[in-house]
């Protein structure tokens, strides 16, 4: 069956013409004339064409995006005008004589000249839609930005007499040939070439010739990818390229794709762009003719309409401008650039008409784009291009864009779905673009953004939802107030102003995008001024859409990996002030400080300063620091692990940071005590540990080596000092130094460094001593032992504070009781010097009172800090106990006389002439039997080897004389041995002999 004809196709505004060597011949049957299709001569043609320029009304003359020029054309224009427009820019080429004409499209470029851009179009769609929240918004008057409005419909193409069949059998023998064969020289390639663009011009009426071309499009394809890898990338005078690139517009305008649909095809478009962009640099700019009023843009160039057929055909679309330059002598002002290669006259010329021809290829596959498929496909193969390192390629891929996204912006007509979803990265590079050291890139890229915008409204408006049109009409509103503000050059030059207005279209997915590509762009060493242009970027959108951005974590990692490179101290300080605020938004803080700390320990010289630098709003202080703080702290709240989790010791390195650059000063005294806890707690977890003992992620060190010096605990030490100096507690940290308070707390006796800085900081920051004890209150009993252990140290070393006094008793002696009768020794020690410092507030006794008979218990045992502890309390507390409580007391002592250890054996002893001198003279009878027993032990321990032990022997023995009512003799204070001296020993003995009633129960025992 064969295939179903096709009438002819539209063709773009202002199309250039070519010749061709093919012979044309009659149409055989009027069935293979084109339907619609009609039939005019060439004269006729141009008849029109000057019956249409006469018409013409003059159009106004238009601000231009390039520097120090005007341009004097058509802003757009309706059907009528698109239907007649001459045809101007490349100049013709010959291929043979009698040659008919080739139709070869090329966006207008009509609406080139304003900045102004309206939404008329975005108004009438509107206008079809039943969503009334529409109406009341008029869009066209957004100050600034008109466009002409869109053509109704593209210029027909005018068919000549179409080939005959023997003809058309003799080109697809021909193209047959070389399919079998292959290409020698340049013109068997032109043959080859030429015969496939003629073919293409029968596809719309010959059935057979469509059927021949689908067969072997893989061959064809094939064929042009060699012809286009054989052209030398450095040679500018090959018609081949050129030649390539017009066969394939001639049959995407027949709708037959030869660059997409298939993975071959791809590679071709890929090779395509590569065959012109990556070309050496010429003095020849690459800024395209201007192709809507040639009249007015090149007043020397003959008018067409007064030419006859010969004449306009050999003129094609316009005067050639190296042609031109021959007669006249003089040098076209677009040729005024000189690049670091300068080509000749013909070089040139010929490089001018093959980048026409080029952009003309790339824009003929966006006319009939309504998913934008092929627009994505494009913009793909040019974005490495768009961000090249050297100039000349950058501009010609600025200057490509910018004629495809005006030529897509005029025929715009899209539908869902939509393939194109890389707007947020393409309004990126473009407003990158526009902030370009070199001049020319910049004044494209200009061009380019304004039919962007034009473009992001319309796609817009076709994606919404259409249940929420009020906030589309809330953008558009937006959209129209900022560009209020700016005159048009200054908008168009300024990238951060750029991101502002086109910030309240893009979605969440393309503000990500958009961030991605800034980053990236980062990147560009050569270019300083790139990054200088990034970071205004990422500080604008961060400021005007900081609650709208997802994938959080994969911008911070990418500014994180580029800090490396970004080599000006602004632009540093701008990324700075990026992550600043992402951090300070209460939306990301949390998972901005996570990826942060999902990085080597010790940070590396980056990321230090990122953390030192950071620039958080006054208010936001505390709220970051204190997010900091809780991921150090809920490492403290587990009370099972085997291995430290490694998020403790990066917050700790990341605190260290943060106070190193005081840029949170105001947080840090706000936060004191908690950082101070946190920070004694982490010391105290990371007592010999090692790094392998952190359970560090897998792959994060990436194969780099641990240094044996860095451990946890110099992480947690180091922050502690700092956080001492920054918050002006240079005394504590004095005292810290000269008492191996340091040493102190890095070893088994971190209790003792806890209890000597907690005393340092009441004697010296009283303020900062209540505010932490009022913390610890219910901090205390959280987490693990050694979280318990240290908070109880520093608590009960506070409770000498005065303000003690005010704190409810189930805080106070009831939870230090509690402690007594804990498992773990050192919280019994921790009891008791809560205790004692408690004891020493006389309002206080009352309630430690009841405390006593748990302190009498602590007598017993074997650890001697315990029974130190609590014979001190005991002394505060001896005078106001009751005679039954001194008795049972002073039973307990009577068994410490004899301890080994001299702390106890004095002070027991201490205690008891206390007791004694405490009793009541109505309650001697109650510990006169404890006095009397304890007469010989205390007069046989005044004779001790050690002095101390043997003076307060003999002071305890006269304070019970004085109990008993007797006089000693003086032989009871003799220091020297009393082995050695019988006579006194006699004499004491017939002293204690003449009181029978107490030699009896003495000797009895």
């Amino acid at each position: 069956m064969p295939l179903p004809r096709r009438g002819g196709e539209p063709r773009l505004a202002g199309a250039r013409v070519v010749r061709t060597s093919l012979p044309r011949a009659t149409p055989r049957s009027p069935k293979r004339v084109g339907r619609g299709a009609p039939l005019l001569s060439h004269a006729q043609r141009l008849t029109r064409r000057r019956h249409s320029s006469e018409q013409a009304p003059p159009e106004p003359e238009q601000a231009d995006f390039r520097s120090g020029k005007r341009l004097q054309e058509r802003a757009g224009g309706d059907a009528k005008d698109l239907q007649h427009t001459p045809a101007a820019g490349m100049g013709s080429r010959q291929r043979a004589s009698g040659a008919e004409e080739v139709v070869i499209p090329c966006a207008s470029d009509s609406d080139s000249g304003s900045i102004d851009l309206q939404l008329n179009n975005l108004e009438d769609s509107q206008k079809d839609t039943t969503n009334d929240d529409f109406a009341d918004l008029n869009i066209s008057d957004i100050s600034g930005l008109t466009q002409a409005p869109h053509p109704n419909s593209l210029r027909s193409l005018t068919f000549q007499a179409p080939f005959n069949e023997d003809n058309v059998e003799t080109l697809v023998q021909s193209i047959q040939e070389v399919l079998r064969g292959e290409l020698k020289g340049e013109s068997e390639k032109l043959k080859f070439l030429r015969s496939l663009s003629a073919l293409s011009q029968t596809l719309h009426y010959d059935e057979t010739t469509e059927s021949f071309v689908h067969r072997h499009m893989a061959e064809i394809v094939h064929i042009l990818s060699v012809l286009v890898q054989e052209e030398p990338l450095d040679c500018l005078s090959s018609m081949v390229r050129q030649e390539l690139f017009v066969t394939i517009t001639d049959f995407s305008y027949q709708d037959m794709n030869l660059l997409f649909g298939s993975e071959d095809r791809e590679d071709l478009l890929g090779l395509t762009i590569k065959s012109v962009l990556s070309l050496p640099a010429i003095s020849t700019p690459t800024q395209l003719p201007h192709t809507g009023s040639s009249q007015s843009s090149h007043p020397e160039q003959k008018d067409l309409s007064q030419s006859g057929p010969e004449e306009a055909s050999s003129a094609g679309a316009g005067a050639d401008p190296l042609q031109e330059h021959w007669q006249t002598g003089i040098e076209p002002a677009t040729w005024a650039r000189a690049d670091p290669r300068q080509g000749t006259p013909q070089e040139q010329c010929l490089y001018r008409q093959m980048f026409q021809a080029f952009s003309v290829m790339l824009q003929s596959l966006v006319v009939k784009d309504p998913h934008l498929e092929n627009f994505d496909n494009i913009f793909k193969h040019m974005e490495p291009w768009l961000q090249s390192d050297k100039d000349h390629e950058r501009e010609r891929a600025t200057t490509i864009m910018s004629q495809i996204l005006k030529c897509l912006s005029s025929y715009l007509n899209l539908k869902l779905p939509l393939q194109f979803q890389n707007l947020g990265h393409l309004v990126a590079l473009m407003a990158l673009l526009c902030g370009d050291p070199v001049k020319e890139v910049a004044e494209e890229a200009a061009e380019g953004t304004h039919y962007l915008l034009h473009i992001t409204m319309k796609l817009k408006y076709v994606t919404q939802d259409k249940d929420n049109g009020k906030s589309l009409k809330e953008i558009l509103k937006k959209c129209r107030e900022l560009l209020g503000h700016y005159s048009i050059k200054q908008f168009y030059s300024c990238p951060f102003k750029i991101v502002q207005v086109f910030e309240v279209f893009l979605d969440s997915q393309e503000l990500r995008q958009f961030i991605m590509t800034t980053l990236d762009s980062l990147k560009s060493l050569p270019h300083p001024c790139t990054q200088q242009t990034a970071g205004e970027l990422l500080i604008t959108l961060m400021k005007h859409a900081e609650d709208r951005f997802e994938k959080v974590p994969e911008i911070i990692g990418v500014i994180c990996a580029r800090l490396s490179v970004i080599t000006l101290p602004s632009v540093r300080q701008q990324i700075v002030n990026t992550v600043s605020l992402f951090i300070s938004r209460p939306k990301y803080t949390d998972t901005v400080l996570s990826h942060l700390l999902c990085h080597p320990v010790p940070f590396d010289r980056h990321l230090a300063e990122l953390w030192r630098t950071l620039n958080v709003e006054l208010s936001k202080t505390t709220w970051v620091l204190w997010r900091l703080l809780r991921k150090l702290q809920k490492c403290h709240d587990v009370t099972t692990q085997e291995k430290m989790a490694y998020v403790a010791v990066a917050a700790t390195d990341a605190l260290y940071e943060v106070l190193m650059g005081n840029r949170l000063r105001e947080a840090a005294f706000r936060l004191f005590p908690q950082l101070l806890m946190a920070l004694l707690i982490q010391i105290h977890h990371s007592v010999g540990l090692t790094m392998s003992d952190v359970s560090i992620p897998s792959g994060l060190y990436a194969g780099q080596e641990i240094p044996t010096e860095v451990t946890p605990l110099c992480f947690a030490i180091q922050a502690t000092k700092t956080l001492l100096l920054r918050t002006l507690c240079w005394q504590e940290f004095s005292i810290m130094e000269k008492n191996d308070g340091w040493t102190l707390l890095r070893g088994e006796c971190h209790l003792q460094g806890v209890f000597l800085l907690a005393n340092a900081l009441l004697e010296r920051s009283h303020v900062f001593a209540c505010k932490t004890m009022y913390l610890l209150v219910p901090l205390i009993n959280r987490g693990n032992d050694k979280h318990k252990l240290t908070s109880a140290g520093f608590f009960v070393e506070l409770l000498r504070s005065p303000v003690a006094k005010r704190l409810p008793r189930l805080y106070s002696t009831v939870r230090l009781k509690d402690w007594l009768y804990d498992e773990n020794k050192l919280f019994k020690i921790l009891a008791l010097r809560g205790l004692r410092n408690l004891v020493r507030h006389r309002e206080m006794r009352e309630d430690i009172k009841s405390v006593v008979p748990c302190i009498l218990d602590s007598l017993h045992e074997s650890d001697e800090r315990i029974v130190l502890l609590a014979i001190q309390i005991l002394m505060q507390l001896v005078k106001t106990l009751d005679s039954t409580t001194l008795a049972s007391m002073m039973k307990i002592l009577f068994s410490l006389f004899g301890d080994v250890r001299h702390g106890i054996h004095r002070l027991s002893m201490t205690l008891f002439g206390a007791a004694v001198k405490a009793v009541k003279h109505t309650d001697k009878k109650c510990v006169e039997n404890h006095v009397l027993e304890s007469l010989v032990p205390l007069l046989l321990f005044s004779q001790d080897d050690n002095d101390e032990i043997a003076q307060e022997s003999r002071r305890v023995l006269t304070l019970c004389a004085q109990f008993l009512k007797w006089k000693l003799p003086r032989e009871v204070y003799c220091k020297d041995p009393l082995y050695i001296k019988p006579n006194e020993v006699r004499r004491l003995c017939k002293f204690f002999g003449s009181y029978q009633s107490i030699w009896i129960p003495v000797s009895s025992r």
